[in-house]
């Protein structure tokens, strides 16, 4: 079978298949709570609103704060568990992928995606304690995560473009890729939940992963070369790739000027303390959207989904249309990160459903710091070091997003009582902070090209290549 060079359908199928199940986890963990906590069926309504003035009662809200508390709580804790192990597989996965190949950093994470998949259809299908999901979350992070699994798409398409201009647009689009099938997934959830309960979304997801793994084994193309077979079992060589595992980081940084240390230290800062905000804050969204006074039904949680997802498609529209106009990259970085901070002040005071939609639009351009920020720190490392850098990023994505979960699930969990759109102020200030280290990186210069020391040798057509990387480079000096 002829293989190809396109992780994009992977990325695809693995944003469908997660999203189809993502917007049902919270609700069917916030079903089930409210059935164990209050011994009452949960209350459905084809309405756009559960909380009917007739039950405004102080009991019924009462219950609605208690099962807030504990939904967000049992959120944490599953947060928690899986963010040591899903770390430490991503930090060697990633960082060995540079000799042993990217497909095992996408491989892995999906089979994990199918044990995680199987076992929400398994608590559902049999009403099994619904506590087993945190151990079914335990065991996938042992496979790595989503940070593992887009931190080899990352190398992998780092590995095939040849310029900066064409990586960020390509790295744009994978994030364009998630927005859009999540999009699709996100509206089809409530409609299917609705139709079907939550047994049949949950296995749909299942054989979407499954479909998923299948191309990632049998139909991509490997990009980097693995060593010969009759090496593989040879003692010294697997010494040498398990010191590269764990030493693969620290030898990616070693080698850079001075100035190039501190910038990249800039830009992961910058990229880490932006991630935090944004994913505590849209992590509570669907809680929000659940709790009182706005009680969305699944349909109204799908589409207010779909709408948040298509920020990832109008990100790659802007990252495309301003990387064409040649707009310095550090003032993309600083739009997208202005969308989210008037985006959660927005959302914080919203009571309303209408206003709860509108209050998406300004967070449109929210995602282009990601693929800037990825693109602008690959240039700076060498092509054979491509997995040491992704596996730094990954590795502290997925700890900035599990931790910063963890931190706003407990925060929203205690003010949840008193203000719950507080948790949406603090995510719009926390966004000062990586405002604040984009200014000093402006001062800085971000031209480092001369300075860096690249390992290989470049033949005639690679200098023609970073001369048009000189030339394609909008960046502040």
């Amino acid at each position: 079978m002829k293989r190809l060079y396109l992780v994009e359908p992977v990325v695809a199928l693995y944003a469908f298949s997660s999203f189809l199940i993502y917007p049902l986890v919270q609700q069917y963990i916030y079903r089930r709570l409210w059935l164990q906590l209050t011994n009452t069926a949960y209350p459905i309504s084809s309405n756009s609103s559960r909380c009917a003035p007739s039950n405004s009662s102080s009991n019924q809200t009462d219950f609605h704060k208690e099962v807030q508390k504990q939904a967000s709580l049992f959120s944490m804790y599953s947060e928690l568990l899986s963010t040591i192990p899903s770390l430490i597989v991503t930090l060697l996965l990633v960082a060995y992928s540079d000799r042993g190949g990217r497909k095992i950093t996408i491989i892995m994470p999906l089979i994990g995606s199918l044990i995680y998949a199987s076992s929400f259809l398994t608590v559902s299908f049999f009403e099994l304690n619904i506590y087993l999901l945190i151990g079914s979350s335990f065991l996938s992070s042992l496979f790595g995560g989503l940070g593992t699994f887009l931190g080899g798409c990352f190398a992998y398409i780092a590995d095939l473009c040849k310029n900066e201009r064409q990586r960020t647009l390509r790295m744009a689009g994978v994030d364009m890729m998630i927005g859009l099938l999540s999009g699709v997934a996100a509206i089809s959830t409530g409609y299917f939940l609705r139709a079907a309960g939550f047994n049949w979304p949950f296995l749909t997801s299942l054989l979407c992963q499954c479909l998923t793994l299948l191309y990632a084994i049998f139909i991509l193309e490997e990009t980097v070369k693995a060593p010969n077979e009759g090496d593989i079992f040879d003692e010294s060589t697997r010494r040498h790739a398990l010191k590269y595992m764990v030493c693969g980081v620290y030898q990616t940084f070693s080698g850079l000027t001075s100035k190039c240390k501190i910038l990249l230290a800039l830009m992961m800062f910058i990229f880490t303390s932006f991630s935090f905000a944004y994913v505590g804050g849209i992590s509570l969204v669907t809680l929000y959207e659940l709790n009182e006074p706005l009680c969305w039904n699944e349909v109204l949680i799908g589409y207010g989904s779909a709408l948040s997802t298509t920020v990832f498609l109008t990100s790659f529209a802007g990252v495309a249309a301003l990387t064409y106009c040649r707009v310095p990259q550090l003032l993309i970085i600083l739009l997208g990160i202005l969308s989210v901070a008037s985006g959660m002040i927005l959302m914080s005071f919203a009571k309303t459903t209408v206003l709860m939609f509108i209050v998406r639009i300004p967070m449109l351009l929210s995602i282009m710091p990601f693929p800037v920020l990825r693109s602008m720190m690959s240039k700076n490392i060498s092509k054979s070091e491509q997995g040491a850098l992704f596996a730094c990023l990954s590795f502290l994505e997925s700890l900035t997003n599990n931790v910063s979960s963890g931190v706003f699930n407990s925060i929203y969990a205690a003010t949840v009582a008193w203000y719950p759109g507080f948790v949406f102020i603090l995510s719009a200030g926390l966004c000062f902070i990586p405002l604040s280290a984009l200014g000093v990186v402006a001062l800085i210069g971000t031209d480092v090209s001369t300075e860096i020391g690249r390992p290989e040798t470049f033949t005639s057509g690679e200098a023609t290549n970073a001369e048009e990387d000189q030339e394609d480079r909008p960046l502040l000096s």
